[in-house]
């Protein structure tokens, strides 16, 4: 199953993944994550292995996170018509997923997130379910993308806790 997703965030490239690649920050972005642990490697860079766990329904899924490209490594000097590719790999059991994300500068400030993501399952029933299950799939990294830019923006914090933005200023 595949689909892209594509979001405006009015904060400069090197910004955003700068926050979109640093773990500290996830937490406050990505509802229901419980854990993201350094396994081995250097966090937000190519071959950087993560464990994650994730509240899933009633239970939880642990899986890993494999920084598999991140391109330019450095932003220092790109122009503005460089697309900058940050991706990466999940494997949990029963399921293999990419996230490839596309941010490319607009100019003023303003970067666009494009997302593309793939998922693939071991089980017939998951397999056969996919398709349907698409749509929800999208709304769910849709939702992601969105409190990542209120992340970004106004220091929203999905945990509802009294946030600090990106900037370190107080949400109000």
């Amino acid at each position: 199953m595949e689909f892209t997703v594509s979001l405006p965030i009015p904060r400069p490239r090197r910004q955003v993944l700068e926050l979109l690649s640093n773990p500290a920050h996830h937490a406050a972005w990505v509802r229901d994550l419980l854990a993201h642990e350094l396994v081995s490697g250097t966090e937000g860079q190519v071959g950087a292995v993560s464990r994650v766990e994730m509240r899933s329904g009633k239970g939880t899924m642990e899986a890993r996170e494999t920084i598999t490209r991140r391109d330019p490594e450095r932003l220092e000097g790109i122009a503005e018509d460089v697309v900058v590719h940050y991706e990466r790999e999940l494997v949990a059991p029963g399921m293999w997923s990419a996230a490839r994300e596309h941010l490319h500068d607009l100019g003023d400030g303003t970067t666009l997130w494009e997302s593309e993501n793939e998922y693939r399952f071991d089980a017939r029933a998951m397999r056969l379910l996919a398709p349907l299950m698409r749509r929800a799939f999208r709304t769910q990294t849709l939702r992601h993308m969105e409190d990542f830019r209120a992340f970004a923006v106004h220091g929203t914090d999905v945990r509802g806790a009294d946030a600090r933005g990106a900037d370190g200023a107080e949400s109000g």
